[in-house]
């Protein structure tokens, strides 16, 4: 009798498990290095085998659009520091729940953790208003979400899923158990998310990766597509927004910086501008971006023809 061969979806369930074995085991050994040398290892590993990638060309070109007064060097200096933090972020996965160590009643100036702007983390949670938090791919861009769940600030997190299931499943153990609330970034979300403004909560999301059905703004000199749902809350709800990013500092220490509330362009009509409030956001995060340009993930495609292509036909949503 003929051997039958298992249906395919039993076999990628098989591979799943597979994987979410050999990930777990990762974590497990680099929870057994320490927080400081699993950073180094994740790092030195991408460091290296990064620029071996096909994607390490999108990193360079994007280098040489941007900064084209720079020479070659630099820019592939810059790209491979960028390899470098991006595997740091992911071996620092496994330290995620320990990693913070921030006391605001007795903030220690040579802790692991420090932050600028606490303030304005104190102002969101006791203003009894919903708000807005941006940020970008940038240091270890995971923290601010703990910082908020540390100090009881109600903020969702809208995140996008890794790729691969058996990551994506472990990564979200990992958040679940450092964060506050977590939403997925996916077809409805938006309603979750409107829902937690309505209960005066706040919405904490990155806005520097291409978003197809995006408004059009100028990233960095270059016409780019972005997500403009934050704008839209900010218009619909009145609601203070602010960014936030983290600077990686040597020896595993992080900057957590808070700005104060944006002042948004506003309409004829009196009412915040979409397309102009996600260019004041997209003008803040170029300006983290150019002060530390290898802590950001410019292996990512952020700029593409359709946002030239929008730009030339005067294409603006409000």
């Amino acid at each position: 009798m003929p051997r039958r061969s298992l249906p395919l979806r039993i076999l990628l369930k098989i591979a799943e498990y597979a994987m979410l074995g050999i990930v777990r085991a990762v974590f497990a050994v680099l929870r057994l290095l320490g927080p400081e040398r699993s950073s180094n290892l994740g790092g030195a590993i991408a460091r290296t085998v990064g620029p071996l990638l096909p994607v390490h060309k999108v990193a360079l070109d994007n280098l040489a659009a941007v900064f084209p007064e720079k020479p070659d060097e630099e820019r592939r200096r810059i790209a491979r520091g960028a390899w470098e933090n991006l595997g740091r972020v992911g071996a620092e996965y496994a330290h995620l729940r320990t990693l913070f160590d921030y006391d605001y009643h007795a903030p220690d100036p040579n802790g692991r953790i420090l932050v600028e702007g606490i303030e304005h983390f104190i102002a969101l949670k006791d203003d009894g208003r919903p708000g807005i938090i941006f940020s970008a791919h940038m240091g270890n861009w995971e923290l601010p979400a703990i910082c908020a769940a540390t100090y009881d600030l109600d903020t969702t997190a809208v995140f996008r899923a890794p790729n691969d299931p058996a990551i994506a499943r472990v990564v979200h153990e990992v958040r679940s158990g450092a964060m506050g609330g977590l939403e997925a970034a996916r077809q409805g979300a938006a309603f979750a998310m409107q829902a937690v403004l309505e209960r005066g909560g706040h919405l904490g999301m990155l806005i520097d990766q291409h978003f197809t059905r995006g408004v059009v703004v100028d990233f960095m000199g270059r016409p780019a597509l972005t997500n403009p749902i934050l704008a839209k809350f900010a218009r619909n709800f009145e609601c203070p927004v602010h960014g936030v990013r983290v600077v990686r500092l040597p020896g595993l220490r992080f900057r957590i910086e808070l700005t104060p509330p944006l002042d948004l362009p506003r309409g004829p009509d009196g009412q915040i501008d979409v397309q102009g409030a996600m260019q004041a956001m997209t003008d803040v995060v170029a300006g983290w971006v150019r002060e530390n340009p290898e802590q950001w993930l410019w292996m990512h495609r952020r700029w593409r023809p359709a946002a030239a292509g929008a730009r030339a036909s005067g294409l603006k949503q409000r």
